[in-house]
């Protein structure tokens, strides 16, 4: 091969190799949601004084589902299209890839995973059993105290941009239910390794959890750390089976 092919051959491979590197991990976070609760070192018992959340999981994405109540009072600011319901489940991700209704093709991904994209977060709002409404994943439950809530709103908060009265800018409807995807700031650029489940870790860092980010990549590496002793975190559905079960036998 000639030189010059060989050297735009070298500068193609290893292009995104100094992309990564001179990208950021972590998400930017307010001070208040670095500064945890508590590291967790057993899990926390449910109590009057402590809320539920759940961790919703499959093969590549992760997402949560909060009390949204305890979030408004922990100082959250929702958009105007939520309204008042029981849960809202909420992720983070690449903005086309929320948007776009078809799967993403090669170039679309090589752009989403090697170059700063922009991102959306996502909030859908339920009022019915999570496991029921999420069946397709696996669904896990673990309870927070109410103390952490300021920490995580605030994370919450600083993920989206805003209106010009303070609340969430939104852009599109959610990819699923009656949800709004939510504009990131343009700091919060997607790219790899800072990809949905760094979101996802965040959050529950920003609770308290003991969660190590550079683990939590991967959905499976992100549940096993959140399923440890130390974070507590239990699984309550498994569509691979529970799903089968709530059929009932064939006929």
């Amino acid at each position: 091969m000639p030189r010059p092919a060989m050297s735009m051959l070298r500068f193609f491979l290893l292009l995104p190799v100094v992309l990564m590197a001179s990208c950021t991990l972590h998400l930017p976070a307010p001070e208040i949601s670095r500064q945890r609760v508590e590291t967790r070192s057993v899990p926390v018992a449910a109590s009057a004084d402590t809320v539920p959340i759940y961790l919703l999981s499959d093969s590549l994405h992760t997402a949560l589902v909060f009390d949204l109540k305890w979030l408004e009072e922990s100082g959250y600011v929702k958009p105007h299209e939520t309204g008042d319901h029981k849960w809202v489940t909420m992720s983070w991700g690449e903005e086309t890839a929320y948007v776009q209704e078809r799967w993403l093709n090669p170039f679309q991904v090589f752009r989403a995973l090697c170059t700063p994209s922009p991102s959306v977060m996502e909030i859908i709002p339920i009022d019915w059993k999570v496991e029921q409404v999420c069946h397709h994943q696996e669904v896990f439950i673990s309870e927070v105290p109410r103390s952490s809530g300021p920490a995580l709103a605030a994370f919450l908060n600083g993920c989206a941009a805003k209106r010009s009265d303070g609340t969430p800018e939104t852009i599109a409807p959610s990819s699923w239910g009656n949800g709004r995807l939510i504009r990131c700031p343009k700091n919060y650029s997607y790219y790899f390794p800072r990809i949905c489940n760094v979101w996802t870790a965040q959050s529950l860092q920003s609770c308290g959890y003991s969660i190590k980010t550079r683990s939590a990549l991967s959905a499976s590496g992100l549940v096993r750390q959140a399923t440890a002793q130390r974070n507590g975190f239990v699984k309550i559905w498994d569509p691979e089976t529970d799903e089968k079960k709530s059929a009932g036998p064939a006929s």
